[in-house]
């Protein structure tokens, strides 16, 4: 079982405080959590062109962790809560902390951030060991189309016989008609240019080295898609509840369906409301009580988790209601059929089968524009 999450920060650094438990559904205990976040530093001259602000990545690293490995009643105070500085002294990337507590249920197996975006994958610590070909990309596409401001950070694994690529990218903003297409240019562009380090000089070797190799393929992040429709246009529908219409328009969803983008990618059905965006600390979209037009955003779906390769099945696709930011978090839940090698025969099976996730499918509540 995988859980994949994506969230837009906001530039926001953590407090100690925030409890992640809610939006990584622990209870559901999945094999694999693929986390990516989307400014986690405000996207200032100083982050993007002089030195990124690794603070806030340790900060998120340890609440992670804190969520995913919740100490047991026996253990003293001592041992409950995994420090920030625990991570301080390791680099962003190709992190494996399966020594940093023995009692863990998962162990971090790679992060890294380029800017704002950040990347973590934690793996239930019994699969540690079934873990191979850890490798990590980046591929900028933000200012002069190079700059890591935007762009995507690719994760590529083996478990057991089976390869997986992790990506967590922001694509160019703006609501602009045609802006769509330059979104379009960044996905075609991170699957040109993404390329993993060569782990194998044996000619024929199946270890692949671009994202769409790999068996099973997740992509999540801010996709940055608007709905192609003005902003009273869209108010209205969304006073209606008629997402249908809403969905309809929707561009990621008219470009998929053109050809022009993710050609072969799945996306589950959503039945959440936009989740940007919204005014601060508020369930209200920021449209209404932003004074100026120019600044007024028509709310949109673009926070978005998509799939590719066959042996996936998703089992859900919701939002989560944090006031964090201006986005909401989005998580899908997918179980992942993997290869496992077993004295020498093959044979296929799923690393977990017993799902504890409801299925049902969750009609959106009503969201209002106005402040109550």
């Amino acid at each position: 079982r995988v859980f994949a999450g994506t969230w837009n920060v906001g530039g926001r650094s953590p407090n100690n405080g925030l409890n992640l438990e809610d939006f990584l559904q622990v209870e559901g205990s999945a094999d694999i959590y693929v986390l990516g976040f989307q400014e986690i530093v405000p996207l200032n001259a100083g982050n993007v062109l002089v030195i990124e602000d690794n603070e806030p990545a340790a900060k998120w690293l340890a609440l992670i962790s804190h969520a995913l490995n919740k100490p047991s009643d026996r253990q003293d105070d001592s041992s409950e809560t995994c420090s920030d500085e625990e991570y301080y002294c390791h680099p962003m990337s190709h992190v494996v902390s399966t020594e940093a507590r023995p009692d863990a249920h998962y162990s971090l197996v790679a992060s890294k951030q380029m800017v704002g975006i950040f990347l973590s994958v934690w793996v239930r610590s019994e699969l540690v060991p079934h873990v191979g070909h850890l490798r990590v990309a980046t591929v900028g596409r933000g200012i002069m189309g190079c700059l890591g401001n935007k762009g995507c950070i690719a994760m590529s694994m083996s478990l057991h016989r089976t390869s997986f690529c992790f990506v967590c990218s922001h694509l160019t903003s703006g609501e602009k008609e045609g802006d769509e297409l330059k979104r379009n240019a960044d996905v075609s562009e991170i699957l040109k240019s993404t390329q993993f380090p060569k782990v194998c000089k044996i000619p024929g070797s199946r270890i692949p080295e671009k994202i769409l190799e790999h068996d099973r393929i997740l992509w999540l992040g801010d996709l940055n898609y608007r709905i192609a429709l003005s902003y009273n246009e869209a108010r209205t529908l969304l006073e209606d509840n008629d997402w249908d219409s809403l969905l309809g328009r929707d561009q990621l969803k008219m470009e998929r369906e053109a050809g022009r983008v993710f050609d072969g990618w799945k996306e589950g059905k959503i039945y959440f409301a936009p989740t940007y965006k919204y005014s601060y600390n508020s369930d209200a979209y920021a449209g209404e009580t932003t004074k100026s037009k120019k600044k007024r955003r028509t709310p949109a779906w673009c926070d978005r988790i998509l799939w590719y390769g066959e042996g996936i099945e998703q089992l859900q696709y919701f939002r989560e209601e944090s006031r964090f930011s201006d986005h909401r978090p989005v998580c899908a839940v997918f179980l992942a059929q993997v290869e496992a090698s077993s004295h020498g025969r093959c044979r296929k099976g799923y690393s977990s089968v017993c799902s504890r996730f409801p299925r049902d499918e969750i009609i959106p509540q009503r969201h209002s524009f106005y402040e109550y």
